[in-house]
């Protein structure tokens, strides 16, 4: 992956960072940012974005958990695009945003992302009562998004989530935005003239990611082969799957919101922005096409 990581014979590994954002305890944009440790030993940590919000601050704000992507392999809730996009978005939505750093693979393969970003809904309820900035947090409005590896991440956390009983977070909607999906078997695009190197690169991330001696048909990379009861899939929260037109992704997205609806999901959408490439709102965060975004999803979040 040029730009973003190498992997040496030995193990090692070398990551090059894009430009990063700094937080700011001061209201800047709308909002202000400040970073916080979630598990130290485990070097998990978040950076929280609160919104401005005018008069005394009496009422409760919805929180919104975020997942960055980079194929598990990569990516920073400190990288400039993420840090305007969700900085922006906890205007727009009113709501309270915590963004999670997770460990990373291949040093830590999976299913660590997902344990790690779980805690972060442990650590939500436990700090509820003593961080001030999250004396306005609604802990029974939680939405859970991400992008790319990250969305796949919101499955996850969403499931383990719903079976955890003594969770006092309410997780109310989920929104995955052009989720990182694979499987042993490919897809029609997959298959199709020009996608060699596409491919490459997706399975060269699977590959660092999986655990040993997994394949591409590992649970936390092929969603059909996870066991989830028919009762669980009733239960499942309300899910918008935001898929780009030019994504290569975009196919694996779709693919998941009709096998969402299958499994009869409540309530599942499928949002496609047209003519955007994968994680646009990242590179872009700034653009009207991430502006209406925004919107959509502050959107769900109003409704659910």
């Amino acid at each position: 992956a040029p730009n973003y990581l190498q992997v040496f014979s030995d193990g090692s590994v070398k990551r090059f960072a894009p430009e990063v954002a700094p937080t700011s305890e001061e209201s800047s944009g709308g909002y202000k940012s400040k970073d916080v440790i979630i598990d130290l030993p485990k070097a998990i940590t978040g950076r929280i974005f609160l919104p401005d919000i005018p008069g005394p601050c009496t009422s409760s704000l919805p929180v919104l958990v975020y997942f960055h992507g980079g194929g598990f392999c990569i990516g920073s809730t400190t990288w400039l695009g993420y840090h305007h996009f969700l900085g922006d978005f906890s205007v727009v939505s009113h709501s309270i945003v915590l963004s999670v750093d997770y460990r990373l693979a291949p040093e830590h393969r999976l299913p660590i992302a997902y344990d790690d970003c779980y805690s972060s809904l442990e650590w939500l309820c436990s700090q509820v009562s003593n961080e001030p900035w999250l004396k306005q947090a609604d802990i029974s409005r939680v939405f859970l998004s991400g992008d790319s590896a990250g969305g796949n991440i919101v499955h996850q956390v969403a499931i383990k989530a719903m079976r955890k009983e003594t969770l006092r977070v309410k997780v109310k909607g989920l929104l995955l935005m052009h989720t990182f999906f694979g499987s042993e078997e490919r897809t029609e695009k997959e298959r199709a003239d020009g996608a060699t190197g596409y491919v490459a690169m997706n399975d060269m991330f699977w590959k660092l990611s999986v655990p040993d001696g997994s394949n591409r048909d590992y649970f936390g990379c092929n969603f059909e082969k996870q066991e989830v009861s028919e009762a669980e899939w009733r239960e499942f929260p309300a899910v918008t799957v935001y898929v780009a037109g030019l994504d290569f992704l975009k196919e694996r997205g779709v693919m998941y919101a009709k096998f969402l609806q299958r499994k009869e999901v409540k309530r599942v959408k499928l949002v496609e922005t047209e003519n955007k490439s994968h994680v646009f709102h990242v590179f872009h965060p700034k653009s009207e096409a991430t502006c209406s975004l925004q919107r959509q999803m502050s959107e769900f979040i109003k409704n659910n």
